[in-house]
C-alpha cells in the first residue's frame, strides 16, 4: 500500500486491517504509553452509567493493552490534568491537549438560546464563587444534585455547575464514585491551553483530522459521528484537513484515509478480547456492519423479552474480525456468561481466551456459562474454559 492519489481503491480487507491498527488492536501495544498513550491514540473515550465487569472508560484501555489495574487506569486519566470530561461522541474523556479544539462547541453552547432546565437568577455566579472558594467539589457539595429523587429534577446548583462546564467555565477533573467533580477551568487546564482563540474552522479542521487518524479510514457520516459533527461541518473542512480521499471495495460512499497510515501495511499480532459496547471500535453501528458484517446493538434499554444477545453482550474481537458475544455478569469472584453467542466452532478457543483473561482482570478466579447459542458448542466451550483456567 503506498501513499495514494485522489480515491485510490482500497480493498475491504485493507480498510478493516486499517481500522483495526488506527484502534490500537492489531500490532504491539504500546505498553510504555499505557493508558494515557491509548487516551491519545483514540483521542476520545466514552463514559458511560452502565457497570457489569468494569465501567466502559476502564474496558477501553484493557480491550487494548491486557489486564491493566483498573486504579491504574483512573490514575492515568486524571492524575496529573492529564484529561478532561467533555461532549464529544458523548460524554468522553478527552486528552487536555485538546481543550482548545472544542472551543467551537463551548461558544455554541454559550450562543444557545433555550435550555431544559431553568436556571434561577444568582444560582449560576454562587457556583462559580464557592468552587473559587472551596473547589474541586461535585453536585451534592455544591447543594444538592436533585430536588427530588426523580433523574431529571436537578437543583438549581446542579443545572448551572453543568450549564458552566459546557460553557467552559468550569471542568471536570474526575469522577468520583461515578459523581462529576468540578473545578474552574481557570485552575484545571494548563495556561498554555486555556484560550478560545482558535476559529471553528480550524476547531472543526483538527476534529475531522483527529477522527481520520483514529478510524484510519472512514466515510463522511463515520467521520463526522466520532466527534459528533454535522455532515455540513465536515464537508467544510475535509478537502485541507490532511486527510486524502479513496475508494473502499463494497462501501459505496465516498471515503477518507489518514495517509500516515497508508504509508506502510498493517500487519503485526491481533488482540483477542471483550469489547465495551462504547468501544470506539464498534460504536457506530452502521460502520461496524460494513467493516465486520457485524450487527451490534446494545440492548441494555431494551424490555428483556425483547432481548436477542443480553443485557450487555460485549462483542469478541479474535483474529482482526468479531466472532460472538458475551453477556457478562459477577458473582463474587465468579465471572458468568449468562448467554455466549459464537459464530461456529472456530470462535470457541478465542471465546474462552477472552472470558479467562476477562475473569483474571476483575480478580474472578473461575467462569461460569450459562447460556450458549449453539448447543452443540456447549460442551467444546466448556472443556476449552477448563483448558484455558487450568
Amino acid at each position: 500500500m503506498t501513499t495514494p492519489r485522489p480515491s485510490t481503491p482500497l480493498s475491504a480487507d485493507e480498510a478493516r486491517r486499517l481500522a483495526l491498527r488506527a484502534q490500537g488492536f492489531l500490532g504491539a501495544p504500546d505498553r510504555k504509553s499505557g493508558v494515557r498513550g491509548v487516551l491519545r491514540h483514540l483521542g476520545a473515550v466514552q463514559l458511560d452509567t452502565i457497570s457489569v465487569l468494569a465501567r466502559s472508560h476502564e474496558l477501553i484501555p484493557y480491550a487494548r493493552l491486557g489486564t491493566t489495574g483498573r486504579k491504574t487506569i483512573e490514575n492515568a486519566y486524571w492524575k496529573d490534568t492529564h484529561a478532561f470530561e467533555y461532549w464529544s461522541h458523548a460524554a468522553c474523556i478527552l486528552p487536555i491537549e485538546e481543550w482548545p479544539h472544542f472551543a467551537f462547541r463551548r461558544r455554541a453552547y454559550r450562543n444557545r438560546p433555550h435550555w431544559n432546565h431553568d436556571l434561577p437568577d444568582g444560582t449560576y455566579e454562587q457556583v462559580i464563587k464557592q468552587l473559587r472558594a472551596e473547589g474541586p467539589l461535585t453536585a451534592t457539595e455544591l447543594g444538592g444534585a436533585k430536588r427530588t429523587s426523580e433523574w431529571w429534577d436537578w437543583s438549581g446548583a446542579k443545572v448551572a455547575v453543568e450549564r458552566a462546564l459546557m460553557y467552559g467555565e468550569v471542568v471536570c477533573v474526575e469522577r468520583r464514585g461515578w459523581k462529576r467533580v468540578y473545578d474552574l477551568a481557570e485552575r484545571a487546564v494548563p495556561e498554555t491551553l486555556l484560550h478560545d482563540d482558535l476559529d471553528d474552522t480550524e476547531c472543526l479542521r483538527r476534529l475531522v483530522r483527529l477522527a481520520g487518524q483514529s478510524l484510519g479510514v472512514g466515510t463522511r457520516a463515520d467521520i463526522a459521528d466520532y466527534h459528533r459533527l454535522k455532515g455540513e461541518q465536515v464537508d467544510a473542512v475535509i478537502g485541507d484537513s490532511g486527510l486524502v480521499p479513496v475508494t473502499v471495495e463494497g462501501w459505496g460512499k465516498p471515503a477518507w484515509a489518514d495517509p500516515a497510515a497508508l504509508e506502510t501495511p498493517p500487519r503485526g499480532r491481533h488482540r483477542t478480547t471483550l469489547l465495551s459496547p462504547f468501544d470506539s471500535l464498534i460504536w457506530e453501528r452502521a460502520r461496524t456492519e460494513r467493516i465486520f458484517g457485524f450487527t451490534h446493538r446494545l440492548e441494555a434499554y431494551v424490555p428483556k423479552p425483547k432481548r436477542v444477545y443480553g443485557y450487555f453482550a460485549m462483542p469478541v474481537l479474535a483474529g482482526g474480525h468479531l466472532v460472538g458475544r458475551v453477556d457478562p455478569a459477577r458473582e463474587g469472584r465468579t465471572l458468568v456468561a449468562r448467554q455466549v453467542t459464537l459464530d461456529g466452532p472456530k470462535a470457541v478457543p478465542a471465546v474462552a481466551q477472552a472470558l479467562v483473561e476477562a475473569a483474571s482482570w476483575v480478580d474472578c478466579t473461575d467462569v461460569r456459562v450459562e447460556r450458549v447459542d449453539a448447543p452443540d458448542l456447549r460442551e467444546p466451550l466448556a472443556r476449552e474454559l477448563t483448558r484455558a483456567l487450568a
